[in-house]
């Protein structure tokens, strides 16, 4: 059943991530997803911080950690940069509301745009999905050594992933741990619902087959890896379609 080979989609080269044109276009049957590097130099940090809303300022002076301050700014500084060229706006201008769990999409008076999108990020790197007419999911993980990633597994799986992962050999349970992880996380972040119903969303591995939500086969799941050591996966309703990866 599960194989830590990547089946459905896999890209760690640099070469698949492309400059994005001067004119974005974005057709409705695309997924387009951005990749971020979040350090950057000081010159750069003060530009971003001149884009962001005072309750973004408000959220970054929160952080208790500088790095983790000035990578929301630059996170947030970017997306603010990629959704303006999609809606042809300045990023300054972009307005956002928050679902009932945080997730950010774009205030009502851009609601005619049909833009959805979805940022996740994971240490010095960030993606940002976007999409057209439908809610968008993406998360992001390192995959590192957990001692106790199977008694994880119990606790934030359905019974079934955890037979799963008990059954695989040592050097296979990381890898297939966070492609759990990932998947569920982009379903909830798409469908806006809370981490707390991870056990509920039983995510099926196949050998062959791209990745399945069991509770919601009507849905899609991309999984990537954008970077060495690193796995994502993208949720959406409906069929894929196709992908497009820009370089940020």
């Amino acid at each position: 059943m599960q194989n830590s080979k990547l089946r459905n989609l896999v890209t760690d080269s640099n070469s698949q991530w492309l400059a994005a044109p001067a004119e974005l276009k974005l057709l409705k049957d695309e997924i387009h997803v951005w990749r971020l590097d979040l350090d950057r130099p000081e010159s750069q940090l003060q530009q971003f911080v001149s884009l962001l809303s005072d309750d973004e300022l408000a959220r970054a002076d929160r952080l208790y950690f500088q790095q983790h301050r000035q990578r929301f700014i630059v996170g947030r500084g970017i997306l603010r940069t990629i959704l303006s060229k999609y809606l042809h706006v300045l990023p300054q201008e972009l307005q956002f509301s928050y679902e009932a769990f945080g997730k950010p999409v774009l205030a009502e008076k851009f609601s005619s745009s049909n833009l959805w999108f979805n940022l996740s990020h994971c240490q010095s790197m960030a993606l940002c999905a976007v999409c057209l007419n439908r809610p968008i999911g993406i998360d992001l993980e390192y995959i590192r050594p957990i001692t106790d990633v199977v008694t994880l597994a119990q606790q934030f799986f359905s019974p079934n992933e955890y037979a799963a992962m008990k059954s695989l050999p040592p050097n296979q349970k990381q890898e297939v741990f966070f492609r759990y992880w990932t998947c569920k996380e982009a379903y909830l972040k798409a469908t806006g619902a809370g981490i707390s119903q991870l056990q509920q969303i039983e995510v099926i591995l196949s050998h062959n087959e791209p990745a399945k939500i069991k509770n919601a086969l009507d849905w899609s799941l991309l999984e990537l890896s954008p970077a060495r050591n690193s796995i994502a996966a993208i949720a959406v309703p409906g069929n894929r379609g196709s992908l497009k990866l820009w370089q940020f």
